[in-house]
């Protein structure tokens, strides 16, 4: 782990971030590590992740190596042998993704999972020493531009801390409920319909699961469930995810029920699926479940010397296990293209975030609808199911490297949206598929 500053390009550049989540926390250590001064202000009383695992590709494993956290990452996480998707009903393997050397000379990176409050915990560690300065218990209410950059308003909830914290930018990764989103347009979170339910158990008391080494996705009609070890394979993370009859139900009706996915639907979700799985939903949490959503993809980010990113800019679905690192990015491509900018000659910040904002807007909104298309394919019926099944299994055959490339050989250094603005939009074989949610809402 990195305690001081690998360059001085930001040297004497001041920047407040709101949000002290994965992105936030990457963020301050990204701009750190180039020798900014760094403030972060978190509204929680504490650093803290809601949910358990995480999935971290080789496109977020080679930002983190470059932070400096490989072997604390390692330490702490799993390094899971292979991904195998299965089919929820017959259980059959349908495509595996080995984790390989091969895997790892291809992407220069490695497939990590670790626990969300693991890895937090690990950039806020190395944010601080790096030396930014990070605070708890405050609520960033609002920003505006000023003339020699960015001032915020702040509300602490514990102490007498000051009003205001002015900078040379202010960058907002302030989560899916965003305050600093409205800056730009108008919307709300937009649900999918799906339903997760989580759990963690110690792998010791679980002796049906103390051999699994990879990644399992069971996929089926309307549901899947995922395992994977964490913590070094002491801890088994699983995820139960179906769609809930209640919110569509709503959605159509123009009501719909604010606990939808409750109790009663998760018991009945799981009916048709084998018996492996229903024999693993006692795991699953009761007290919580978290209802998906994402928003429509975002294309205008910044506003002068202000920038909002992360899940405050293109919150996804799931589906892609790509969130964190998408927020991971967006902060080494603040960081990087303002390093660039120096080095070129002149920094000035409202050309720095405009440049961030045309090369990640695209990305991010090929991640979020080709999200919300994996989402579906995952979860069809009948005869499209049997098809599926059928391509999985092509696929097992003739490589699946040329539709994974696009995600996990992405680097921001090389600006590839910039120069190819049209690569944020599906490939030509799928851009005539309609998102199913987003279809019947517009027919109510």
């Amino acid at each position: 782990m990195y305690t001081s500053p690998i360059s001085s390009e930001l040297a004497g550049q001041k920047v407040i971030i709101s949000g002290g989540g994965i992105g936030g926390a990457a963020c301050a250590v990204a701009m750190a590590l180039r020798g900014a001064e760094v403030e972060l202000y978190e509204r929680a009383a504490e650093f803290r992740e809601v949910g358990a695992g995480i999935q971290i590709g080789p496109h977020g494993w080679r930002m983190l190596k470059q932070f400096g956290l490989e072997k604390e990452m390692v330490d702490l996480g799993f390094l899971p042998k292979r991904m195998v998707f299965k089919d929820a009903i017959s259980t059959e393997d349908l495509l595996t993704l080995n984790f390989d050397d091969e895997f790892e000379a291809h992407y220069a990176g490695r497939y990590l999972v670790i626990h969300r409050s693991d890895l937090l915990g690990l950039l806020v560690e190395a944010a601080q020493a790096l030396g930014a300065k990070l605070y708890n218990g405050v609520t960033v209410t609002g920003a505006e531009n000023t003339e020699n950059g960015a001032v915020a308003t702040l509300e602490w909830a514990a102490s007498d801390g000051p009003n205001t914290a002015e900078g040379d930018i202010f960058v907002a990764y302030d989560g899916i409920h965003s305050v600093h989103r409205k800056r730009f347009v108008d919307d709300v979170p937009v649900g999918s319909g799906y339903v997760a339910y989580r759990g963690t158990s110690d792998r010791s008391e679980d002796t049906e699961m103390s051999a699994l080494e990879d990644v399992v996705g069971f996929i089926g009609p309307k549901v899947h469930f995922i395992q994977y070890p964490l913590r070094g394979g002491k801890l088994l993370n699983q995820v139960a995810v179906f769609e809930s009859p209640r919110y569509l139900e709503g959605l159509q009706s123009d009501d719909i029920p604010e606990d939808w996915g409750n109790n009663d639907e998760f018991r009945g979700a799981f009916g048709h699926t084998n018996e492996f799985i229903q024999g693993r939903l006692d795991h699953m949490w009761l007290h919580t479940w978290w209802q998906m959503s994402d928003r429509e993809p975002l294309m205008e980010w910044a506003d002068g010397n202000i920038i909002v990113m992360g899940d405050a800019a293109h919150p996804p679905l799931q589906y892609l296990a790509s969130g964190a690192v998408m927020a991971i990015e967006d902060a080494e491509a603040l960081a990087s293209y303002a390093a660039d900018a120096v080095n070129s000659g002149t920094l000035v910040w409202s050309e720095v975030l405009k440049e961030v904002e045309a090369e990640r807007g695209p990305r991010c909104a090929r991640i979020q609808t080709t999200g919300r298309f994996w989402g579906e394919l995952w979860h069809v019926d009948g005869l499209a199911r049997l098809t599926r099944n059928e391509l999985f299994r092509s696929i097992n055959v003739t490589g699946w490297t040329k539709y994974a490339d696009w995600l996990w050989k992405y680097d921001v250094a090389d600006r590839h949206y910039i120069k190819n603005p049209e690569a944020g939009q599906l490939p030509k074989e799928i851009a005539d598929w309609r998102y199913r949610v987003g279809e019947i809402a517009k027919n109510i």
